[in-house]
């Protein structure tokens, strides 16, 4: 499943486009799931055709031209095919129709016309049409067939049994075409020198190829889901598949459709290999020795499933559509497993660990900080603090999620918990995933810690300090003595050493990997594991949080702090101008009285294809991934034309409710409004005569960042325009207004993400969406969900129903490497309870799965590519 695809596939262009999806290794290709299969084709005389429905049918081409269109320029193929055996098999006159093709390319028509010289054997498959009188076929589907060896039998029975079965296609027989032979004339004689290449040996196999379900995948401008299908088609050939899996189970049996051998001009097929393995029952056992399983038989027998591998060839080779759906329910149950076992061991790992001890002491800091605040805690804040403690006590790390709204007091429950570690004698570690967050936590702990006794001290590490501050940060921390440590990402690099840590929290779980999560373990001199409290304010449905938290104790803060007014929340089409005035005057209102103003656009400026790296509309880590997953998340291109799904993903614009054609290709939609331009509109709008703007996006640097928020806050700038570097942590008390441009692209949880930057210094406060959405569209009525709520726990419910879990959890849609590649979070939560249950029966009897080898090695390869087990942005 490692092997890379450059090492098989000769075609290398076809291997830089496949790499260009993310599809690099087998295992790549296995998992590149399609997004749909199609029906099957029904088997129809010409004389039964019906314009505008699909069929298929065998016939023979009885004469073929080409004509040079002066007028458009190009050429124009004509072919005229007869059906009068197949018609006959199926009780019906023969009769003749057209077959046209068109095109610019010389090269192409003669290639086309080669295909189709007279006398040769088609199989056609296609939508019929009429044009001057006669029934056409435009661009159809052909699979040419060998000529039938001199003496060979003709006959028809399997397509008189398909037409007596009433529906001539697939009814009364899993396969009607098992004993029917081309009943047609040989080919011409091909010219010297010019071996013909066939599609197909017998019409048998063609009509099979292409009556057949067939799965569509998402392709791109460089390659067709066509020739993915047929890649990954050769790659199962090539690990032993000889026949396509059939409704009773197997792998193979007795009349399922042949596997074709692929050219060897396509796969890197070693001689005498094409000849090797091709009774179905060696093709079934090579197979399933290629692809093992991983689920215990235990638990495949007691669900009923399919093998791996038998899933597998299902999904890639159907032979119905409810086997390919009987087989995508088979590798989701399998992820739900696997995830369920990875995260249980997780937990049983971390219970084994050692910790520092922090016991509550008499008169402890954490009692005189609570007795100092200005207000009471909540319930559920005294609740959390209480937890938090007895977990601190323990000599066995803790490992906690603490998920709050935004402005639920987080900050405060983290700082009671880091308290109880220094009065204990330790050092606490509180990661921010910006400097402008750190020093914003630093500021406001070192305000509430300074008048607690004895003094406590506070320092900030961040990689924008200068070197000097740097250096006199880092041997504080590496001194050991006890205190609070805020830093960013520094924190992670091998220069950070706190030789006494007891306790790490990281605010906002999501921007951290499981890897850098880990390097903080390594921080302590004594082997011990510090305490681990992780908190987000992205809000996460319970049954979400349990699929993917399951390593951690979970909390939740639902109440917020007295004194917050709700946000009122306005949907505003762009198109209505008097409404978009109104707002903008309503705006300087609010400046001129002293307050503030965010503006949030998606883009950094109109030049820019893509956004800039986790701050965009849903921005996330973006590699192709595989997309039969609960929700699409590629994204237009900046000029609003058409994209493929995977060039979606190189821009790098996460559009979580992007939709796809049938061929696979996204929608055209408008372009992305960008920072610059929406600034410089803003600026000459005689609303905003005389006021100062600012901008802000990821690509500034940190120094530019904090002095842009100081003047914000200060007043200097009262309007900012920003992409969502702004989502997380930025806390400016005297904004009240937020307007966010296409809001109708983002994720519903982060929008909600966003409005909770304004009226948190308790002033009255509103959240503007402005949208292009269509009247009546999903997308308006999507918007409708978080105009109508402000509780965090209901939107994120209703974006998981909307799209799955795109912007609320870090998996296979916005976390790149993702295991998870068919599991969804809200559809599957009892597949999920099920899989936790039996995995736990599994690692009460095997904790190390001894026995089961294929599934530890799954749950590895599962948690190293997972390095986010988290909540996206």
């Amino acid at each position: 499943m490692g092997t890379t695809l450059a090492s098989l596939v000769t075609n290398k262009r076809r291997v830089s486009a496949l790499k260009s999806l993310g599809i690099v290794t087998v295992g790549d290709a296995l998992t590149y799931y399609p997004f749909r299969v199609t029906e099957p084709v029904p088997l129809r005389a010409i004389r039964e055709a019906a314009p505008g429905q699909q069929m298929a049918f065998a016939a023979v081409i009885r004469d073929m031209r080409v004509v040079p269109m002066n007028a458009r320029r190009g050429y124009r193929l004509e072919a005229t095919v007869d059906d009068a055996d197949f018609a006959r098999s199926r009780r019906v006159p023969g009769s003749t129709a057209r077959l046209t093709f068109f095109s610019y390319r010389k090269s192409y028509v003669d290639w086309v016309s080669v295909r189709l010289r007279a006398g040769t054997s088609v199989v056609v498959s296609g939508m019929p049409g009429e044009y001057m009188g006669q029934l056409q076929f435009t661009h159809p589907e052909i699979l040419t067939v060998a000529p039938v060896p001199a003496g060979a039998g003709a006959g028809l029975e399997g397509y008189a049994r398909g037409a007596a079965s009433g529906n001539g296609a697939f009814a009364g027989s899993a396969d009607p075409y098992a004993s029917a032979q081309s009943a047609y004339p040989p080919a011409a004689t091909a010219p010297s020198g010019a071996a013909l290449k066939y599609d197909a040996d017998t019409v048998q196999e063609a009509l099979t190829r292409v009556c057949r379900p067939r799965p569509v995948y998402h392709a791109s401008s460089r390659i067709s889901s066509e020739h993915i299908h047929e890649t990954i088609l050769g790659l199962l050939w090539m690990m032993g598949a000889r026949t396509s899996s059939t409704p009773d189970g197997q792998l193979a049996g007795a009349g399922a459709a042949g596997i074709v051998a692929p050219a060897t001009d396509t796969i890197a097929v070693q001689n005498g290999e094409e000849k090797s393995g091709t009774t179905a029952e060696s093709g079934a056992e090579a197979l399933s020795q290629s692809i093992p399983d991983v689920l215990p038989e235990s638990v495949r027998k007691a669900k009923n499933l399919m093998h791996r591998a038998e899933a597998f060839l299902a999904i890639h080779d159907p032979a119905s559509t409810a086997r390919f759906k009987e087989a995508i329910e088979t590798l989701r149950y399998e992820e739900a497993f696997v995830s369920q076992v990875s995260l249980l061991k997780a937990r049983s790992h971390a219970h084994k660990s050692a910790a520092h001890s922090c016991p509550l002491v008499t008169d402890s800091l954490r009692d005189q900080f609570i007795a100092s605040l200005p207000f009471s805690l909540t319930a559920g804040q005294q609740q959390v603090i209480h937890d938090i403690a007895a977990d601190l006590a323990h000599d066995w790390p803790m490992q906690r999620l603490l998920q709050g709204e935004v402005g639920s007091g987080k900050t405060v429950v983290a700082l009671a918990a880091m308290l109880q570690a220094v009065d204990a004698g330790y050092q606490a570690v509180l990661v921010a995933p910006t400097q402008v967050l750190a020093e914003q936590h630093a500021e406001t702990i070192g305000r509430m810690v300074e008048q607690l006794k004895p003094a406590i001290p506070v320092t900030l590490l961040t990689g924008g300090m200068k070197l000097a501050a740097r250096r006199k940060a880092l041997a504080a921390a590496s001194s050991g003595e006890p205190g609070i440590i805020v830093a960013t990402h520094a924190a992670f690099s091998k220069t950070f050493q706190a030789p006494h840590l007891a306790l790490v929290v990281i605010d906002e779980q999501h921007r951290f990997g499981v890897e850098q999560r880990e390097s903080l373990n390594a921080k302590t001199d004594d082997g011990t594991t510090p305490h681990l409290l992780v908190m987000t304010a992205t809000p996460i449905p319970r049954t979400a949080a349990m699929t993917w938290f399951g390593d951690l104790d979970i909390s939740w803060l639902t109440e917020l702090p007295g004194g917050r007014k709700p946000i009122r929340t306005v949907v505003v089409n762009e198109a209505d101008a008097a409404t978009m005035c109104r707002m903008f005057a309503h705006i300087r209102a609010r400046v001129d009285a002293g307050e503030r103003a965010y503006i949030v656009c998606p883009r950094i400026d109109a030049d820019d294809e893509g956004n800039e790296g986790g701050s965009g509309v849903s921005a996330a880590a973006g590699s192709a991934r595989g997309r039969a997953a609960a929700s699409g998340s590629s994204a237009r291109t900046a000029a609003g034309g058409r994209a493929t799904r995977a060039a979606a993903d190189a821009i790098g614009i996460d559009d979580p409710y992007e939709t796809f054609d049938e061929n696979g290709e996204t929608v055209a939609r408008p372009p992305l409004h960008a920072v610059a331009e929406i600034a410089d509109r803003l600026q000459k709008l005689p609303q905003f005569q005389g006021i100062r703007f600012a901008t802000l996006t990821g690509r500034d640097k940190d120094d530019v960042k904090t002095q842009v928020m100081a003047d914000f806050a200060g007043g200097e700038t009262p309007i900012l325009v920003s992409t969502t570097v702004i989502e997380v942590g930025v806390d400016v008390k005297q904004a009240s207004c937020i307007v966010i441009f296409d809001a109708d692209r983002y994720g519903l949880s982060q929008l909600h993400q966003l409005r909770g930057r304004v009226g948190r210094g308790g002033t009255n406060s509103w959240a503007f969406l402005i949208s292009r959405a269509e009247p009546g569209s999903p997308a308006e009525q999507r918007l409708e969900v978080i105009h109508h709520s402000l509780d965090g726990a209901e939107i994120a419910q209703a974006d998981l129903e909307f799209r799955g879990a795109g912007d609320v959890l870090g998996d296979a849609q916005s976390g790149g490497k993702s295991s998870l590649k068919l599991l969804r979070v809200v559809k599957d939560a009892d597949m999920i309870a099920d899989a936790r249950t039996r995995a736990e029966q599994l690692l009460a009897a095997d904790p190390e799965l001894a026995d089961e080898v294929q599934l530890a090695g799954a749950v590895l390869d599962f948690t190293r590519g997972n390095e986010t087990f988290l909540t996206s942005s």
